[in-house]
């Protein structure tokens, strides 16, 4: 009957609703940690290059 098939529709979208909430907050803590690390690694690239870069003024007293 036609309630028989809206309960079956129901559970079934209620199942894929709750697996795609899931899936969502696993993936933005993913993105957040991959986020966090190109940040961090594009710091410390940029550090050390400015340290080869940097000129060394030396300084002498007469």
């Amino acid at each position: 009957t036609r309630d028989d098939f809206e309960a079956k529709f129901r559970e079934l979208t209620g199942d894929v609703d709750q697996k795609v909430e899931d899936t969502k907050e696993t993936v933005m803590a993913i993105g957040g940690v991959v986020a966090a690390a190109v940040v961090m690694a594009v710091f410390l690239f940029g550090r050390s290059r400015g340290r080869k870069k940097t000129t060394i003024i030396e300084v002498r007293r007469f």
